[in-house]
């Protein structure tokens, strides 16, 4: 079969010629028909992450057919028996395991289940990781409820907003931060209310002004330099801070603790999700007809031009490779 394969840190993917997987007693064998980027595969390229092996196949998204079924892939692999936490032996798809930038991907049984009938391959395989995340984010961790205020940061990317469009659908009110304006009037054509950019002086006094108070629920991928003003201006008594990454690659600074405890904030950490998240959002995704938003579409044997424009953080949406 034919495949990207990340031969060493920094180098680009190789479009070859590999080995067909051999599914174990527990595994099947998925003919991949469509691949999602995520910012995962950049870092892994540029040997930003834990346990990187060469040669591998990146890839953490996918969708294809089994046995002529059309199916979409969890990539939160052994995720284990205790829903709060992922278990030691706990890996995503695409390091260690190969992955989906390929023609077949081996996976659990477990971990596949049937593509909503409304979404094409394409748009199937835009969801898993990024809807995953962010149901587990937004709905276990943040609490979130119909007529709560929710505020996502970074809105553009992927997971971001995947939020957006589940909160939406839940009936929360979603305002979003974004460094790009024309990000944030997107997001509004697709139902959030108002926005702010972030690079702008006193920001979260404007974008408190705009939304006439805080929120109930914030959503953040980076921990930059504005989570302080997230936690200590915008976050309503009682309220949840929910992140699920540190893309700035900082630490948390300046927040101050006498507000965290005195307005009772939960400053919450999350990642990925597990399978009966999995199939709570692919049922969440189908009731109420989500379409993922799909920026650009590539050949897999185009795979290094995604990933450059992943790296650039230019996209609106997922990037994706069609196999």
């Amino acid at each position: 079969m034919q495949a990207l394969v990340l031969v060493g840190k920094d180098q680009p993917l190789s479009y070859e010629k590999v080995a067909m997987p051999v599914a174990a007693a527990d595994e099947v064998v998925v003919q991949v028909k469509a691949a999602a980027l995520n910012h995962r595969d950049v870092w892994i390229q540029k040997g930003l992450y834990g346990g990187i092996k060469y040669p591998t196949i990146l890839g953490s998204d996918g969708a294809g057919l089994l046995d002529n079924q059309r199916v979409i892939i969890n990539p939160s692999l052994h995720w284990g028996d205790n829903p709060r936490t992922q278990s030691k032996a706990y890996t995503i798809l695409g390091l260690p395991t190969d992955g989906t930038f390929a023609e077949y991907v081996k996976v659990p049984t477990s971990n596949i289940a049937a593509m909503p009938a409304h979404l094409d391959f394409v748009q199937a395989a835009a969801l898993p990781l990024a809807g995953l995340t962010a149901y587990r984010a937004l709905f276990t961790k943040g609490q979130a409820q119909k007529g709560d205020k929710v505020l996502i940061s970074g809105v553009g990317g992927g997971v971001a907003l995947m939020a957006m469009q589940l909160a939406i659908a839940a009936g929360c009110e979603v305002w979003v931060t974004s460094s790009s304006e024309e990000k944030i009037e997107r997001a509004k054509s697709m139902g959030a209310q108002g926005g702010i950019n972030y690079k702008e002086e006193a920001w979260a006094k404007k974008l408190l002004a705009q939304a006439n108070g805080g929120f109930d629920v914030v959503i953040d991928s980076a921990v930059g330099e504005g989570f302080a003003d997230l936690v200590n201006q915008c976050t309503l008594a009682g309220g949840r801070v929910v992140f699920y990454g540190a893309t700035s690659l900082g630490t948390i600074q300046n927040i101050k603790p006498a507000i965290v405890f005195w307005k009772q904030i939960d400053i919450i950490g999350s990642t990925m999700g597990n399978n009966q998240e999995f199939y709570d959002m692919i049922q969440f995704v189908d009731n109420h007809q989500i379409i993922p938003i799909v920026d650009e579409i590539f050949d897999l044997k185009d795979g290094n031009a995604a990933l450059q424009k992943m790296d650039e953080g230019k996209q609106f949406g997922k990037l994706v490779l069609t196999i």
